[in-house]
């Protein structure tokens, strides 16, 4: 299929794609065909197409472009939102990308320049979550005012749209949506008693929180 990678391993790959996606309607993070899912593989990068449901997607109907934006795979036509994923992909060193309209991420995009830390999970994403300045989506304004954002970051929010996250793996990216729409639902929570303010974590705070998540989890076994 390709000269990059091994025909099983794009197989794969899309499977993973579409089942992120599904995974994004059916907990409530996009509505219809809103949102888009990406994975990196070698020089392809996997995406869902424009407009196409996702409980609709096959074996068939794999899409892939290369890093310049040809399309490589498929007949359906690519995500609007493209020169969101491919920029990710050009500048960071992201293997998977999700992205969603999630509703409390993009509530707090329309009232914040940058999501308060109201939560330790917050060093996780590298810091407090900016929010990209509005722009037309399938821009490639859209697309450097997200890159800006995502500085020292693996997640932004987009004023008026949604959310960006991308990590090694599609697992690592949707973890990492799904905890940036939980934090954004504790800040509007807290928030909206008008006789109380939200207690904030210190930048020492986060700090102290990232090194502590390093060890989170089991530890590495070796083969």
């Amino acid at each position: 299929m390709t000269d990059h990678v091994e025909t099983h391993t794009i197989e794969q790959a899309w499977q993973d794609v579409v089942t992120t996606a599904r995974r994004t309607t059916a907990e409530g993070l996009v509505v219809g065909t809103s949102g888009n899912v990406s994975v990196r593989v070698g020089d392809l990068v996997l995406v869902t197409p424009s407009g196409v449901p996702y409980d609709r997607l096959g074996p068939d109907d794999t899409v892939a472009v290369d890093l310049d934006g040809h399309q490589v795979i498929g007949t359906l036509a690519p995500t609007s939102e493209l020169p969101l994923h491919l920029e990710v992909y050009r500048s960071t060193p992201a293997g998977a990308l999700v992205h969603t309209h999630a509703v409390h991420a993009t509530a707090v995009s329309t009232l914040v320049p940058e999501l308060p830390p109201v939560h330790y999970m917050t060093a996780a994403l590298g810091g407090p979550v900016r929010v990209a300045p509005y722009a037309l989506y399938g821009t490639p304004e859209l697309a450097r005012n997200m890159l800006t954002a995502l500085r020292d970051r693996t997640a932004c929010l987009l004023q008026n749209h949604g959310t960006v996250a991308y990590g090694a793996s599609l697992a690592q990216a949707y973890d990492r949506t799904a905890q940036l729409e939980w934090m954004c639902r504790v800040w509007l929570t807290a928030s909206s008693l008008p006789s109380l303010t939200p207690r904030l974590l210190s930048p020492e705070e986060l700090t102290a929180a990232a090194t502590q998540l390093h060890t989170y989890g089991q530890p590495t076994q070796n083969a």
